[in-house]
């Protein structure tokens, strides 16, 4: 395998303020109300400040002074996230050449989720980006031993499973998925934690050079079925299970089993998994996915 693919306990760049709708709307009730001071979170809820609000804008620990047209500009957009420097604002958003995907930092109440060509990475109805995650982790529970994540886009998956797991194996495809992860502050565990082991490169090119039963549990995250539909392939499958020791678990998210386009693949998959070697494959509709025993 090529070390040069490979990141364990990257350098995470120092963090610059960044912003949503979501913490600058109550700044600007604030300003509406003749404050001079506000709290305010700069790392998307993680943290809060007080900052200063003065006639021009926001002086920001650090020196940046976003000015209230960039402020409103910001609580306008629902689905951006920006990154606040010197020289102005800036959405985080990168178009790959990779893939012609576009992904953009996409916010919510808590940690944000990405955007990926018009479709959510994770749940936000009636959920939040880490409830979805811990949802489909506490499918594989226990988390032990090594563990392979197929699509580690902002890496929460990889940071969850790595709190109990001995390694995390994560793989990414896009290099712009691990740009916007570098800018995100909920995904700095994923470059900081040296249990995690990132790869960047194709999934089933990645998949295939793995020893055979060298991981406990799998975490398959795909993109959509319409983006990647190669990793939902019976050939895929085959090497999951291939690569699954004795006793082990693979958890497939799929999406909303009975949405009209759930009702219609996750036969299919179900039927390729069985036909990959996977002793029982039981839905699991509260994780929008299923598990698969080897």
């Amino acid at each position: 395998m090529d070390d040069s693919a490979n990141t364990r306990g990257a350098h995470h760049p120092s963090a610059a303020p960044i912003l949503s709708h979501v913490q600058v709307r109550p700044l600007l009730h604030a300003r509406r109300d003749g404050a001079t001071t506000a709290s305010i979170s700069l790392d998307l809820g993680l943290t809060t400040v007080v900052v200063t609000l003065d006639a021009d804008g926001m002086v920001l620990p650090g020196g940046a002074r976003p000015r209230w047209d960039e402020v409103e500009r910001i609580a306008e957009s629902e689905t951006k996230c920006f990154l606040v420097e010197a020289a102005g604002i800036r959405e985080i958003q990168r178009f790959s050449e990779h893939t012609n995907w576009l992904r953009t930092l996409y916010p919510t109440e808590g940690a944000p989720t990405m955007l990926v060509s018009g479709v959510l990475m994770h749940r936000i109805r009636g959920t939040d980006p880490l409830r979805d995650t811990l949802t489909k982790i506490k499918t594989l529970a226990p988390v032990t031993g090594r563990v392979l994540d197929t699509a580690t886009g902002l890496g929460y998956t990889a940071i969850e499973a790595a709190k109990t797991a001995d390694e995390v194996v994560t793989i990414e495809l896009d290099p712009a998925a691990i740009e916007i992860a570098r800018l995100n502050p909920w995904s700095r565990a994923l470059f900081t934690n040296p249990r995690i082991r990132q790869l960047l490169g194709d999934t089933g090119e990645q998949v295939a050079s793995f020893d055979d039963g060298s991981f406990a549990r799998i975490i398959h995250d795909p993109p959509a079925f319409s983006l990647a539909g190669e990793l939902y392939s019976g050939a895929f499958y085959r090497e999951l299970f291939r690569i699954l020791g004795r006793g082990g678990r693979v958890f497939h998210y799929i999406g909303d089993l009975d949405s009209h386009s759930g009702r219609r693949v996750t036969p299919g998959i179900l039927r390729r998994l069985h036909e990959a070697g996977f002793a029982r494959v039981v839905r699991r509709p509260e994780a929008f996915g299923v598990l698969a025993y080897k």
